[in-house]
């Protein structure tokens, strides 16, 4: 058997199977496995710090029923003993290894061009890219002429020409489920790499390379990073 193509292996939240989601240790853990990049997810406090953090509250990670957008930084630390990153501490722990950030909250311009200037002021636009649906990289273009974006798309009607038009990104980035060859050769085609998420196990793994994918978002790196390689 030949080896499979070279994809570009991203730990998504981290190594949720090693440490939990989002925190340093998740990111080092998922380095140590030999990601590539890690994707993580980004929020802001009450006060406008952005951390590392998916859902909108605290209770699935932290069994704090509280929302981040009523905390301040300091809270936030409180309650989870320092356990919830900010974005820059993400960024330095990650050294030279890029960083997929994702989105999630609204597509609030004011809250995208926060995090786009901590991107910037630790000197990591080199190394950053972004990922959300298009209302929140469109934020991102705006805030960012420069930056990578993964478009993140959920349907299998392709994006209009406008949209691609004004967002320009580099990456479209699809649920694993959807993605077939034909629909790699239409993105490819069409000029853009194509990003994946979140596979979790070999067989659908083994499929997307297969169909020639350029990255998958997994949260079983160690996984992935071991298929690659046979």
């Amino acid at each position: 058997m030949e080896p499979m193509r070279t994809v570009t292996a991203v730990a998504h939240r981290g190594h949720p199977y090693r440490a939990r989601e989002n925190t340093i240790a998740s990111l080092h853990s998922a380095l140590q496995a030999g990601a590539d990049a890690v994707e993580i997810d980004v929020r802001l406090t009450r006060d406008g710090m952005p951390v590392l953090l998916h859902d909108a509250t605290l209770k699935r990670l932290w069994e704090q029923d509280r929302p981040l957008v009523s905390l301040s930084s300091a809270e936030v630390r409180g309650l989870t003993g320092g356990g919830v990153p900010t974005l820059a501490d993400a960024l330095h722990a990650a050294g030279d290894t890029r960083l997929m950030i994702d989105l999630p909250g609204a597509a609030d311009p004011r809250a995208v061009r926060r995090i786009v200037d901590v991107v910037r002021e630790c000197g990591a636009e080199e190394r950053v890219y972004y990922c959300a649906g298009a209302d929140t990289m469109l934020a991102v273009r705006a805030a960012a002429p420069s930056a990578e974006i993964a478009l993140t798309w959920t349907t299998l009607a392709p994006p209009r020409p406008a949209l691609l038009d004004a967002i320009r990104p580099r990456w479209l980035n699809y649920r694993f489920g959807l993605v077939t060859r034909e629909l790699a050769a239409r993105v490819h085609r069409d000029g853009y790499l194509l990003s994946v998420w979140t596979p979790d196990t070999r067989r659908s793994m083994r499929r997307l390379l297969d169909a020639g994918v350029d990255s998958i978002t997994t949260n079983r790196i160690d996984m992935l990073c071991a298929l690659r390689a046979t």
